[in-house]
């Protein structure tokens, strides 16, 4: 079973019997906070406030409630809780601790014998039902007995001690988040609203976000100033956990570093090891250091564990030593190019531990092309459940000054905040205004990481998708098309959005129509080979396999060995300018690669597309064979060998290719086109005489791509593979006129070769 189908059924069990739930009285709850892969809500009210949710830490599981009332006040759904904690131990020992005995009654009702105990002792017990004011000062033994395959039941609110205790930190001190804060469940000083509140079908989602102002004033106490060097190049770190924070960041909220909560421990992360305490640094982050450290340790004063290939720093008078990880370290400091403690250093982390982490992950993703750094990079395999991500993307050296908290909690939200804000534009369909498009933009780029992750066992991945979806199905994405140009911010974010959220969504079927109306519905071939023979030299080459696929198709490639994890890709559509412009005809990005890493794939994209094997340079395969089960057939003009029936395959979108040239044109060109061997035999001319002109061969290594598209990045893109040319210049009108006048092409004569724009950026890819 997966995760999600295990949380899914959990949820109902939980609440099974209840169509409501009547909160109101004299009883004032607090808020729960989650955070984690595990943590999920049961009880939501309409502020989006959670009074009931679960979730699981190691073998055992654990469900907390906002007041302690709620323990006596839903007795059936304290019986309903007990049964699910107690999973499928053979123990049906309930311990009940004192503060809570009144639960007692309702329960031995039931076939589970009931102890009641002053505190908790691992006595044989299947379930322990507990008050979050009675855990003890360290109840190690209870979250042992959790993450040995017990079951916890704990209810309280944390406003009240929070009250009086106005200089402690209510995630990490108040003892009932000592114990479910190791699950990713957090009391929080706030109130919660009592409400009549309906039982949802499914599990609530929330995208609330926390503001860290305590956090960063004490960790950035005496910073005026964050010097990145020049000889330091530093990648971004994405801050995207519900308790995860930017700390320092570009004027354009690039962050280098950020810092985290994960269970009872914190986590910073800084994104090059050499800016980790060190004495070539120190002078400039000396202060940061100091701060960080003692942040991390959390007034343990224990010892601070630094990795061998990281120096020791004596000016933190602290206790320091070089060592391996270990947990009984109060911190550990490390670099992100190792995964081998992985699990126990989450471990460490969220049962109290410090984790300082350095280094960048632009270096790894230059040397492992096609391979995504947000999953497979040995740090992200670690950062990721703590909502923290090191990204390709580089940092300009410079230095930087550290804003007022209130500058940066509006210049620099974090994902989640920004995510919340633009989300709430769309729906109330309010404009995104002009100021805030440096953050749109920072926002989707963001989203586009986040959603790669396909972290769909994660709970704060998949509510965060969840929502996503029902905001794209409720609002819809607009029908972009040369005749219906997207204008607004707010329809060009939910392109974006849109084709995001297909790409990663677990059931794309049931999204596509709420993408793309009016798909039409063309014939399919299936089982078709294509014969591959590369070998190019200087540089990769597309490889047409005259077939398409409809928007959102799905279709499954089996590829030989040879072409396994050796640079390959399958690639589906071929106009490939990222557009910017402030009114679209089509999505800014149209095309999907796929790296080939096993020799049986699936491929698609939600536009559509020709089909291609984008091949690496060097290849040397010759004679191998590559199968697509199912496509559609598109027209494919090859000089000299194709025949006239291939001019009528279903397609839009259709290929000449000539000596040194392949074209892509919409198909009603090649349909309609008369003497197509004609303009075959002008392009042959012409293709040789841009090869005379640049004195190099006259046949081609690689042949030239042009592709026609509605809009492109430039007047005529630059780009040299492929080159963009805007559709109305390759219609059946044109070439027609290019045969009646010899030597036209598109709207501009050129007495010998071809107009001067395209002669020009064509050029381009001949200057040595």
């Amino acid at each position: 079973m997966s995760t999600q189908s295990f949380r899914n059924e959990a949820y109902v069990a939980l609440l099974r019997g209840f169509k409501e739930l009547d909160f109101r009285g004299t009883a004032v709850p607090g808020e729960l906070v989650l955070a984690g892969e595990n943590a999920f809500p049961l009880v939501m009210n309409n502020k989006d406030q959670i009074l009931m949710a679960a979730s699981v830490y190691g073998r055992g599981r654990i469900v907390v409630m906002a007041h302690e009332t709620y323990l006596t006040k839903f007795p059936a759904l304290v019986e309903n809780a007990v049964s699910w904690l107690m999973g499928d131990q053979t123990a049906n020992l309930v311990c009940v601790q004192t503060q809570t005995k009144a639960v007692a009654d309702g329960l031995k009702k039931s076939t589970n014998k009931v102890n009641i105990t002053e505190a908790f002792t691992n006595s044989g017990a299947g379930v322990y039902v507990t008050s979050a004011y009675s855990v003890g000062e360290d109840p190690k033994a209870l979250v042992a007995f959790l993450k040995a395959g017990g079951g916890v039941l704990i209810a309280g609110q944390a406003w009240h001690w929070a009250s009086h205790h106005p200089k402690e930190n209510t995630f990490l001190q108040f003892s009932g988040n000592k114990v479910s804060g190791v699950a990713g469940i957090y009391f929080t000083e706030n109130y919660g609203e009592a409400q009549k509140i309906l039982v949802r079908p499914q599990i609530p989602m929330s995208l609330k976000a926390i503001d860290f102002e305590e956090d960063l004033e004490s960790l950035l106490k005496g910073v005026s100033e964050f010097d990145l060097p020049g000889d330091v190049t530093a990648s971004e770190v994405m801050a995207h956990g519900s308790l995860a924070f930017p700390i320092g960041t570009t004027k354009d909220g690039q962050a280098f570093l950020a810092g985290s909560y994960f269970g009872k421990g914190r986590i910073i992360v800084t994104t090059h090891e050499l800016l980790i305490p060190n004495k070539v640094h120190l002078n400039h982050w000396a202060t940061f250091w100091y701060n960080a450290v003692r942040w991390l340790d959390q007034g343990r004063q224990g010892v601070i564990g630094f990795d061998p290939k990281i120096k020791i720093l004596s000016d933190l008078k602290m206790k320091c030593e070089t060592t391996g990880f270990r947990n009984n370290l109060s911190v550990f400091v490390c670099d992100v190019y190792s995964d081998k403690h992985m699990k126990e250093i989450q471990e460490f982390v969220a049962e109290g531990g410090g984790l300082l982490i350095g280094g960048h992950a632009w270096w790894w993703s230059n040397k492992n092309i096609g391979q995504d750094p947000t999953t497979n990079f040995s740090g992200n395999k670690i950062l990721n459940k703590m909502g923290l991500t090191i990204l390709k993307e580089t940092v300009e050296s410079r230095l930087y000054d550290v804003p007022s908290l209130k500058q940066r909690m509006e210049k620099n939200p974090n994902f989640r905040r920004l995510l919340q804000r633009f989300l709430g534009h769309v729906l109330e369909g309010e404009e995104i205004n002009r100021q805030a498009e440096k953050q749109l933009n920072k926002l989707k780029r963001e989203l586009t990481v986040f959603l790669q992750m396909k972290a769909y066992d994660n709970v704060s991945y998949s509510q965060v998708l969840s929502f996503l979806t029902d905001t794209v199905k409720k609002v819809g994405m607009p029908q972009v098309s040369e005749k219906n140009p997207v204008k607004s911010r707010n329809d060009r974010f939910l392109l974006h959005l849109g084709t995001d959220i297909f790409n990663v969504s677990p059931n794309p079927e049931s999204l596509l129509p709420y993408l793309i109306k009016d798909i039409p519905q063309l014939p399919q071939v299936h089982n078709q080979r294509i014969k591959i023979n590369a070998k190019t030299a200087k540089r990769g080459e597309w490889i047409s396999t005259g077939l398409y696929l409809s928007p959102g198709m799905r279709t499954s490639i089996s590829l030989p060995t040879s072409m396994v994890n050796k640079g390959w890709m399958v690639q589906i559509g071929c106009q490939t300018d990222y557009l910017k412009h402030r009114a679209l005809k089509r999505a800014p990005a149209v095309i999907a690669r796929f790296p080939v890493a096993s020799e049986k794939m699936q491929v698609w994209n939600l536009w559509g597309g020709l089909i291609y094997l984008m091949a690496p340079t060097d290849p040397n395969v010759e004679g191998e064979e590559v199968i697509v089960e199912a496509a559609v057939a598109a027209p494919y003009y090859k000089f000299g060998e194709s025949v006239s029936t291939s001019r009528v395959a279903p397609s839009p979108w259709a290929e000449f290719e000539f000596d040194n040239l392949i074209l892509t044109v919409p198909s009603q060109v090649i349909r309609e086109l008369e003497g197509v061997d004609k303009v075959a035999a002008l392009w042959n001319d012409v293709m040789k005489g841009v090869a005379e002109l640049a004195v190099i061969p006259t046949t081609f290594v690689c042949k030239e791509r042009f592709v026609t598209d509605v809009q492109i990045s430039a007047e005529m893109s630059t780009n040299p593979d492929p080159f963009g040319i805007i559709s109305k210049a390759a219609s059946p009108s044109t070439f027609e006129k290019q045969l009646r006048d010899k030597f036209c092409c598109g709207q501009t004569f050129i007495n010998k070769v071809c107009t001067w724009t395209f002669l020009l950026s064509f050029s381009r890819s001949f200057i040595r």
